[in-house]
């Protein structure tokens, strides 16, 4: 069984709620899925933002203890 967790803070680009997304990885892909409006996004981990037409961005570093 795959472990979902949610990025805090974090916005869906799709129906603009806070709190909303959740990120696990599925077979090497990252997955984040807004669980208001179902937009999903799939992201190889391996891939640079540049690789997928995107511009780098940082949200934030998680640290669990």
């Amino acid at each position: 069984m795959t472990k979902k967790r949610f990025i805090a803070g974090a916005t869906c680009p799709e129906c603009k709620k806070i709190d909303t997304l959740r990120w696990w990885v599925d077979h090497h892909v990252e997955v984040v899925e807004c669980i208001e409006c179902g937009h999903t996004d799939r992201k190889s981990p391996n891939s640079t933002p540049e690789q997928r037409g995107e511009e780098a961005q940082v949200i934030g570093i998680f640290k669990p203890e």
